[in-house]
């Protein structure tokens, strides 16, 4: 099952702070994820009172057959700017620092980002250092998570969304192909969005730090007899890159590269605070590039959707 386990072939593949928190490689450990109430100010990630350094949101969407990876033709991606403001992206990042129950924590580690693993089923994790590596932190809060995607829904940019999101009604390309009962029928399909999922993924890497290339997983719930399940992915970049802010910034690499099978083509979506990439789990390959230089924020979160039975 964990055959993206990679051996090491000499010395220790940790980080220094994976090293600190005594996590073993490649050993599957269980793992909870239980977060501090942290107070949300009033205002923050206000769409009625948004903050001084706030700037008009834009939208992108990537059209494939005008990029170096025309197969993936079909597949949905879209890049939003100006989401959250930058101020609020340092607001952001001290209430996810802040979310984090340090009583929970070894003795003697000041260090509220813990290294990134893998999932290795439902309540387990393994750390896989040369296929992941950067810190994490998660925080589960709802308010949060409904106010940023309000951000994403105003006016003109929200209705676009809409138009692709809202409904998915037998979009093979995004949801696949479900087959039931003794002749394999194809099964019908329409799943209507509903929120984003409360868990916050907030992603740091350092200088060498990276996330090789991967698909997201689904996450699926059933709650009061509904199935709920995810297919989009929502990346908020916190923080700006030289190579969408210039030398003003620290940060150097690290974008989000959507890249071909072979890994040979790509294309790449550069850090710059405040922008959301938003894509489907199903489909399309892409990875953390290696940071060169400074230090990335991000954070991640999914699209629900519940499944309409007929």
């Amino acid at each position: 099952m964990l055959n993206f386990i990679q051996a090491t072939v000499s010395g220790d593949p940790r980080s220094e702070n994976a090293k600190a928190y005594d996590i073993p490689e490649g050993k599957v450990v269980p793992v909870e994820y239980i977060s501090n109430d942290v107070p949300i100010p009033q205002d923050f990630l206000s769409v009625t009172s948004p903050p001084v350094d706030a700037e008009p949101i834009t939208l992108a969407p990537i059209d494939w057959t005008k990029t170096v990876l025309p197969e993936y033709e079909g597949r949905y991606a879209v890049v939003l700017d100006n989401v959250v403001s930058p101020s609020e992206c340092q607001e952001f990042i001290k209430l996810a620092e802040s979310s984090v129950d340090m009583s929970r924590v070894a003795e003697g580690i000041q260090n509220p980002w813990r290294p990134a693993m893998v999932a290795a089923g439902s309540g387990y994790e393994v750390l896989d250092s040369k296929y992941r590596n950067s810190d994490r932190i998660v925080w589960d809060q709802q308010e949060v998570v409904d106010r940023l995607w309000m951000r994403c829904l105003q006016g003109d940019v929200g209705r676009t969304l809409l138009e692709k999101l809202e409904v998915l009604d037998n979009d093979e390309k995004v949801v696949g192909i479900t087959r039931k009962g003794r002749d394999w029928k194809v099964e019908d399909q329409r799943w209507e969005m509903r929120r984003l999922n409360k868990r916050m993924r907030f992603l740091k890497y350092g200088p060498g730090q990276f996330f090789r290339p991967h698909c997201d997983s689904h996450y699926t719930e059933n709650t009061d007899g509904k199935v709920l399940k995810t297919f989009f992915t929502l990346h908020l970049y916190l923080n700006d890159s030289v190579a969408e802010a210039g030398k003003n910034a620290d940060l150097v690499g690290g974008a989000t590269s959507f890249v071909s099978s072979d890994a040979k083509r790509k294309i790449n979506v550069d850090p710059k605070a405040g922008r959301v990439l938003v894509f489907q789990h199903r489909g399309l390959y892409h990875a953390g590039d290696d940071v060169v230089k400074g230090t990335k924020y991000t954070m991640r979160a999914e699209i629900m959707y519940e499944k309409i039975l007929s």
